[in-house]
């Protein structure tokens, strides 16, 4: 339901825009750095469930880098470098590197070696406090994921659709993150177990429905790319 996280630490330019792309048009959402400070204050500026870090990154060392992350958090780690030498591979499972991707090297490849570290670190693709199991608050508002049940502020229950309501689920799983037509309809896929959403008519007509028996300023309308939950989610279980 929700979009796994990435942060891209690569300095060339011209490889970080077509990789972020790539994996973006595979449902990703992708932060990018060049550095070890744009890195860190990426980590520190939000969730980010793997890390696909260059080895090297001009003055910055990754290797080092990783080092750094590690003592901090498990966040996975693919390292990425145009030396292939087995020392160079050893140098970042050492300092707890979670792979290693040699270049130059197919999309496809770092895409199945992402889906293979996540599932191996078996990371929900969403935050801990928005698992199925969950009562959610957000803007006044109340989801109990256990019962798919909403509140509105009022207190009156809120009558929704299966799939009304897993849109909602898809916003509340991302929340404050601008997200495509294509991202959405491919989340309700993914919530369907495979199912098909349609194009982005289709998707448009679902957030219209669903802003009517909520309230239309918890979703807001992004110009050229799609739609975004305006407010943050807390978790309630009380």
């Amino acid at each position: 339901m929700s979009l796994h996280r990435l942060l891209l630490v690569e300095d060339d330019a011209d490889m970080a825009a077509m990789l972020a792309a790539y994996l973006q048009r595979h449902g990703f959402h992708v932060t990018r750095a060049d550095s070890r400070a744009t890195a860190l204050a990426a980590l520190r500026g939000g969730r980010v469930d793997l890390i696909l870090l260059d080895v090297s990154l001009g003055e910055d060392d990754g290797v080092a880098i990783c080092a750094e992350i590690r003592e901090a958090q498990d966040v996975p780690i693919i390292m990425v470098s145009a030396l292939s030498a087995d020392h160079q591979r050893m140098a970042g499972y050492e300092v707890g590197a979670d792979d290693y991707i040699a270049k130059p090297f197919n999309p496809d490849l770092a895409l199945a070696r992402i889906r293979a570290v996540l599932r191996r670190a078996g990371r929900a693709p969403s935050l801990t406090h928005r698992k199925r199991d969950s009562v959610l608050r957000f803007g006044g508002w109340r989801y109990d994921a256990r019962r798919d049940e909403i509140t509105a502020p009022g207190g009156w229950q809120v009558s929704l659709s299966s799939r009304e309501t897993a849109l909602l689920r898809v916003f509340l799983a991302n929340p404050l993150i601008p997200l495509t037509r294509e991202e959405i309809a491919a989340a309700l896929d993914d919530d369907d177990g495979g199912g098909e959403s349609g194009g982005g008519r289709a998707i448009d007509m679902l957030v219209g429905r669903l802003r009517q028996k909520t309230d239309p300023a918890l979703i807001r309308t992004e110009r050229g790319l799609g739609y975004v939950l305006t407010t943050d989610v807390a978790r309630d279980d009380a």
